[in-house]
């Protein structure tokens, strides 16, 4: 019986390791394909995951003030 466990749970590592290795995301769930290693990606609707994604001014003005601590003020 615990053998059985034993293999279980090692054949249960295995298989989340595989996942790990090949499934999970690289770079973030936000970050187009091409874009530098690290919490922060390029601004613009050309460096999201999302393909034909478009922005509006203002999304796009926002998206270029990240990470300041405070966003624009076109409304």
């Amino acid at each position: 019986m615990l053998l059985k466990l034993a293999a279980l749970g090692a054949v249960g590592y295995a298989g989340y390791k595989y996942y790990e290795k090949n499934v999970a995301e690289n770079n973030g769930v936000a970050f187009a394909s091409g874009q530098p290693d690290g919490a922060f990606r390029d601004a613009g609707s050309e460096a999201t995951r999302t393909p034909g994604d478009t922005m509006s001014r203002t999304d796009e003005a926002l998206d270029e003030t990240y990470p300041a601590s405070d966003a624009t003020a076109k409304y």
